[in-house]
């Protein structure tokens, strides 16, 4: 049978994920990879999980099995409001949350909300490569705007969006990384951040902001969110997830946003998936009320800023010149630059031959248009991983010189 001839029109304009594919050849134990990313499992707090989770099939068994509501666990939402409040000084409503299968699931479900085939949308060029397959997928027409070592350029993004005014045209969104990009690992300092907002206000447009890593931070002061800054207005919705600060597999995330925009996501998650587990929303909530996220976290931020510091002296002693590298205030990745003459996707096999793997930075582009960058991961590996890694892959772009 052709299959060709059934498949729909988003199928065609799906795409397989570079990072996933590439995990998939890195089965042999000699390679060292800094493609993912993963959280290091060494960390996970297995110990406290396996006691909530029998806590409560001991006590909320009836709620844990069944079905839950699609807006999520009341009681965990509570949780939520409450750790907004005191992480991030937010204020917020029930009503303004949805919780979903972790940040990927919210990233498909804003696709789907604001996005037809050929709608505009801009991002920082590179962003987080998740995002760009969601809305490839959508059919977006996604306009990269120019970064520096401060993130986005918010002079770039006002004359996208002057641009596509002059045409009668309208931007659906913009999205952003603000703390820690994925796959820069920059931050937006919080003047850029404002004059973003007050752009973004001025041509109608939402913003939508990613923040799997913000609370993963190592040193200096973290800027309000956008949400925050944005004061309720309604110029923002916010993603948020768990995976990289509590437990990837639990796939636990939530949305926070204006209710007029959660009503209508609830809408479509109910033709998604129904809800979300409810008996891992109520282990996370026992996880909060207990105490115990903010103390993880505390381990979390000691135990990958000893590695970023490990990889980034690393690269010091053993690149040659010519390479640069981002300095990451927080998060799990840095962006390293090579000579515009060399290509990191062509490099990859040499690379590979050398036993280390990284990821090329040009999927990460919305126009996948500049070849010399490459993300690397420093959260999962070790530290005798980190150390020969950079020696290996120093020697290969030193072959390729």
């Amino acid at each position: 049978m052709d299959y060709n001839k059934l498949f729909s029109a988003v199928v065609t304009r799906s795409k397989a994920s570079a990072i996933r594919e590439l995990l998939k050849i890195l089965s042999k134990p000699q390679i060292i990879s800094f493609a993912g990313g993963l959280p290091d499992p060494n960390m996970f707090p297995t110990k406290d999980v396996a006691d909530i989770m029998q806590d409560v099939l001991k006590n909320s068994s009836r709620e844990a099995l069944q079905y839950g509501t699609t807006e999520g666990q009341e009681s965990f939402k509570q949780e939520l409001v409450s750790l907004l409040k005191e992480t991030e000084g937010i204020s917020c409503q029930s009503g303004n949350l949805l919780v979903v299968s972790a940040a990927q699931q919210a990233l498909d479900m804003v696709a789907r909300l604001f996005l037809n085939p050929g709608d505009h949308i801009i991002t920082a060029a590179p962003t987080y490569l998740g995002a760009l397959q969601a809305f490839h997928v959508a059919g977006a027409d996604i306009i990269g705007a120019k970064s520096d070592n401060n993130g986005v350029l918010a002079q770039d993004i006002e004359a996208i969006l002057a641009s596509l005014k002059a045409k009668g045209e309208i931007c659906k969104f913009i999205y952003l990384v603000p703390d820690f990009q994925n796959p820069t690992g920059t931050t937006i300092p919080e003047e850029r951040r404002l004059k973003i907002l007050e752009i973004a206000k001025k041509y109608g447009t939402l913003i939508v902001e990613d923040s799997p890593y913000r609370q993963v931070r190592f040193e200096g002061k973290a800027p309000k969110t956008f949400y925050q800054l944005d004061h309720g207005e309604g110029n923002v919705a916010t993603l948020f997830t768990f995976s990289k600060v509590f437990v990837p597999g639990f796939r636990l995330g939530y949305i926070l946003g204006p209710q007029e925009i959660i009503k209508k996501l609830v809408i479509l998650k109910q033709s998604m998936d129904l809800c979300t587990s409810p008996i891992l929303q109520l282990a996370a909530k026992e996880y909060l009320k207990r105490g115990l996220l903010l103390e993880h976290i505390k381990n979390i931020v000691a135990a990958y800023k000893e590695k970023r510091d490990l990889m980034l002296k690393m690269l010091k002693d053993h690149m040659p010149a010519g390479v640069t590298w981002t300095h990451p205030e927080g998060g799990l990745f840095l962006w390293l630059t090579m000579p515009a003459h060399l290509n990191a996707a062509k490099m990859l096999p040499l690379a590979l031959e050398h036993n280390v793997a990284y990821v090329s930075g040009v999927d990460f582009y919305p126009q996948a248009d500049v070849h010399n960058d490459m993300r690397l991961n420093f959260s999962y590996s070790s530290r005798e991983q980190i150390i020969e890694g950079i020696k290996r892959l120093a020697q290969t772009i030193k072959e390729n010189l």
